[in-house]
């Protein structure tokens, strides 16, 4: 074993950081603290841990300080608790003046294959000057739990397929500065990276596939390795039918309420047997593996937010363009799941907000109601009865809760201010355009 480390960690020292397209996320500097590098799976963590390293590298932090070390090989398969500490001496014994007196940055991928790991890292951060980068995601612990099982001693870092700024960078096109007024060329631009986006998606590899039918194969190759690894695998679910049916489901129903109940009427009407119990469970493995994102009702009690039913967000809109046939998802379903993601992404809380009357909104955003604000999107708002539908129930909710900001989220060429009912007043910002920032728009 010590012969494998001292390989691996020789080969770590020369290893050529790749090329990548830097991720707009971050690793939040709190000192004292591990990071868990935490997503589903595919979504780039490995990438962000050589992006940390080439942020170092560029910072003037010597290569012989930055090292990544991946668990994912067959040959260490045995590897146990206590051989762990065989890096760190091995690391030492060819730099034995770094130690005590220089950060050496450790990325340790794939660490929850070794036993009782959170114990050498806790034990690592307290002797040694390290800082250190986890991630990982296998049956055995899956990507959020990296975080939850050193108790409190690491911040998480969530990474998430390309956000619509990432995809534009990825692809060589200029994200505006969008804080100021876009020009014609400009728009044009981002209307088509928007179309382009559309269909490919955000999952890094998606962006190479030769052909619409490959990316198909390999999104929905995504869903089954959750599926049977993060799902079935980890907690031993037998009735994998009902649960693939649920998929299914969800995949090709993105933006949309869902009810347990109704599920389950829907399960049975096909022939399969399951209990409402079980579709909570699975929902809830789902969620924890970082696949679906389910968003509740804003309400002040508790109880209200738990028996009403929530929307459900699928990780990355591609998924339900893998899962569906074409045109069979509105382009306004995919616009909706596309802005959560960047709400997610952004806010600190993210509802949904049905006001008194009956009028959905689609989210309210913000902490504090200082700082609140409604996003309403739709596609299309050139039909007047659509346009003011949108516009009623924003102006709805600012009369419950007047202080925040009112956002109409829809593919129009430029941004304009309406007034509503009550001296209220909504902004309507092309979707192209809020996507690339959303921090711009919101309070």
């Amino acid at each position: 074993m010590r012969d494998i480390i001292r390989q691996k960690l020789a080969a770590a020292l020369e290893f050529e950081l790749p090329p990548l397209t830097p991720r707009h996320a971050r690793l939040p500097g709190i000192q004292g603290k591990a990071h868990a590098v935490i997503g589903m799976r595919r979504a780039g963590k490995t990438y962000f841990l050589y992006q940390c390293l080439q942020e170092r590298l560029a910072q003037g932090t010597p290569r012989e300080r930055l090292v990544y070390f991946s668990f994912e090989d067959e040959r260490l398969g045995a590897m146990r608790t206590e051989d762990l500490g065989l890096i760190v001496e091995e690391y030492y014994r060819v730099f034995p003046t770094t130690r005590g007196n220089d950060l050496v940055t450790l990325c340790l991928d794939e660490i929850q294959t070794v036993p009782m790991w959170e114990r050498f890292v806790r034990r690592l951060m307290d002797e040694e000057r390290v800082e250190i980068l986890l991630s990982g995601s296998s049956a055995r612990m899956l990507s959020r739990e990296v975080a939850t099982s050193m108790r409190g001693r690491a911040m998480e870092t969530v990474i998430t397929p390309f956000s619509f700024s990432e995809y534009l960078e990825h692809h060589g096109i200029a994200v505006p500065d969008v804080s100021a007024p876009v020009g014609p060329r400009a728009r044009s631009r981002l209307e088509a990276g928007l179309d382009a986006y559309l269909s490919v998606g955000g999952f890094p590899e998606a962006q190479n596939a030769a052909s619409a039918q490959d990316r198909v194969a390999l999104l929905q190759g995504y869903v089954d390795a959750v599926l049977f690894r993060d799902v079935v695998e980890r907690h031993s679910v037998t009735n994998v039918e009902a649960l693939r049916a649920m998929i299914r489901q969800l995949m090709r129903n993105p933006a949309r309420t869902v009810s347990v109940s109704k599920l389950h009427r829907d399960l049975r009407s096909q022939g399969i047997a399951v209990s409402k119990e079980s579709l909570l469970g699975y929902m809830s493995y789902l969620e924890d593996a970082f696949l679906i994102q389910p968003v509740s009702l804003f309400a002040r009690s508790e109880r209200r937010r738990q028996v009403n039913p929530r929307k459900v967000y699928l990780t990355d809109h591609s998924l339900a363009v893998a899962y569906s046939a074409a045109g069979a998802i509105g382009r306004g379903h995919l616009l909706e799941n596309m802005v959560a993601c960047a709400l997610f992404r952004t806010a600190s809380r993210v509802d949904y907000y049905v006001t008194a009357g009956g009028l959905e909104v689609d989210f309210i955003v913000g902490a504090e109601e200082a700082n609140e604000a409604f996003v309403q999107v739709s596609a299309d708002i050139s039909d007047a009865a659509t346009r003011g539908r949108e516009l009623r129930a924003l102006a709805a909710a600012s009369g419950e809760r007047p202080g925040a900001r009112l956002l109409l989220v829809a593919e129009v060429p430029e941004e304009s201010v309406v007034e509503l009912e009550g001296q209220a007043k909504a902004t309507i910002i092309p979707v192209s355009r809020f996507l690339c920032d959303p921090s711009v728009s919101l309070p």
